[in-house]
């Protein structure tokens, strides 16, 4: 099976590093003109300067997904330079620095933050490119949601497993509401990586005992790398996936 994405313009949300990066990278090795877009400039301009290196074509841009007018505009900006927005692959969102913590402690703040990077971007991204793919007849929409999306969170953080969730029925909703102008919005559900500072932090907080459960739970018995979930967002963006919508796909070594 050989990607190729020549031609095609795609958009990746929290590209400063993990998978947002390798989805990038990924792209742009394959053809595609990337914009990457995430709140840590330095960090994402590595990312586009990496896409460079592989021998792509990539513009960085900082973006918080939770403002409506800048994901517009970048939006507008890579419709612009391209013609259309091609790909759109909703990585961008996290815990936001958020640890477990017992219900009641938790404020109205902590809870709609968790929600807004991760769903209200996803959202508001889609609702950007939605006119331009309508218009070619064509789009790929990838959401990145989480195993705690589907099941609990690791880290016991209710907002998080929530929102997750939601981003999974928002990709089943919009795969019904966009299919008629071939349009596909899927979304893949990763389990544990160490792809970033926060999973790296989560991985030392569980000690070798704990680490070694984890592990064990997995049917390979292996922690997957940023590259497996990059992998799963090219064959949805990939004309392979042309008849597939509304999906997840749990990329996480078998549970």
């Amino acid at each position: 099976m050989n990607f190729d994405f020549s031609g095609k313009s795609a958009i990746v949300t929290g590209a400063a590093h993990g998978f947002g990066r390798a989805i990038s990278i990924a792209f742009a090795k394959l053809g595609a003109r990337v914009w990457s877009c995430d709140v840590l400039g330095a960090e994402v301009a590595e990312t586009q300067r990496l896409c460079a290196d592989a021998g792509g074509t990539c513009e960085s841009r900082v973006v918080d997904v939770r403002d409506k007018a800048a994901v517009e505009s970048v939006a507008a900006d890579a419709a612009a330079a391209t013609g259309r927005v091609d790909i759109l692959v909703n990585n961008a969102g996290g815990v936001l620095g958020q640890v477990g913590r017992p219900l009641e402690e938790i404020t109205p703040a902590d809870w709609q933050s968790i929600f807004d990077v991760n769903v209200t971007g996803a959202f508001y991204f889609a609702q950007a490119v939605a006119p331009g793919m309508k218009a070619a007849r064509y789009g790929r929409i990838v959401n990145i949601s989480s195993g705690a999306g589907l099941g609990v969170s690791l880290t016991g953080i209710q907002a998080y497993a929530s929102a997750k969730a939601a981003q999974i029925g928002l990709t089943r909703q919009l795969a019904h509401e966009l299919g008629a102008w071939g349009i596909t919005v899927n979304n893949i559900a990763p389990g544990f990586v160490r792809s970033n500072p926060a999973t790296e932090k989560q991985w030392a907080s569980y000690g070798e005992d704990g680490q070694r459960a984890l592990v064990d739970r997995i049917a390979l018995k292996r922690l997957g790398t940023s590259d497996d979930i990059a992998h799963g967002v090219l064959f949805f963006a990939s004309d392979y996936a042309g008849w597939i919508t509304g999906q997840v796909l749990s990329i996480d070594g078998g549970k």
